[in-house]
This record gives C-alpha cells, sequence and structure tokens, in this order.
C-alpha cells in the first residue's frame, strides 16, 4: 500500500484559480448499480484495499450510511470504523458491504491472459 503524498500547488505548471470550484464528491454520480460496479471494478483494480474502502465509502455515502448499515446488518459507528480503513477488514464484512450496496464480486482472467502461477514456472 502506498500513500499518496502528491499536492497539486508542489507543481510549479499547475497555476490554476481553485477559487470558483467546490470539492468533486464522488458520491453525487454513482445513481444507478451500472455506475456503482463501474466505480468499484475501477477501484480494485488499483490493488490497493485502502482506495476500495474509499470507494466503498463513497457509494455507502450515496445509498445513505444508516440505509446501508440496516442492509449489512452492522450499527452505523461500526459501519463508519470499516470504511474508515487503516485496519485489515475482513473479507466477510466486505462481503456483507458489498451485498448491502447491490453489488458482488466476480472473477475473471486477467487481460493478458497469463496467470501469476504461469508466469512463476
Amino acid at each position: 500500500m502506498s500513500d499518496s503524498t502528491f499536492k497539486p500547488e508542489d507543481m510549479p505548471i499547475l497555476n490554476l484559480d481553485t477559487s470558483g470550484t467546490s470539492v468533486y464528491e464522488a458520491s453525487r454520480f454513482l445513481d444507478s448499480p451500472e455506475v456503482i460496479s463501474a466505480y468499484l471494478a475501477q477501484s480494485m483494480k488499483s490493488n490497493d484495499p485502502q482506495i476500495l474502502m474509499k470507494a466503498l465509502a463513497e457509494v455507502t455515502k450515496a445509498q445513505g450510511v444508516n440505509k446501508v448499515a440496516e442492509a449489512a446488518g452492522v450499527n452505523r459507528e461500526s459501519l463508519y470504523k470499516t470504511l474508515k480503513g487503516g485496519s485489515k477488514t475482513r473479507y466477510e464484512t466486505v462481503q456483507k458491504l458489498m451485498l448491502a450496496l447491490g453489488v458482488e464480486l466476480t472473477v475473471q482472467p486477467i487481460a493478458t491472459g497469463k496467470t501469476q502461477a504461469q508466469t512463476r514456472s
């Protein structure tokens, strides 16, 4: 896992006036199962569990924390703690959360067609 230390202000070529802009919130655009699935699938491609947890937090925010907590069978505080990341979240917890969000994890071949086991031999 890597912590991003990128700061736009450290790049001298980016001298943009952002005073008239607002913070981007992905949750505003997560309004259909197809968009939510694509968003979560893209976050999983990073191979960084913290990015997945941040994406799950955005989807949870879009659908309503209380509603998702109830559907997942957890209390709101536990859900916030899970979505905060930093600890090793159990697969069972992620599975409950995904089901509550109306999505599921699936398996598909890697685009190159080679598995990691094949590349090791």
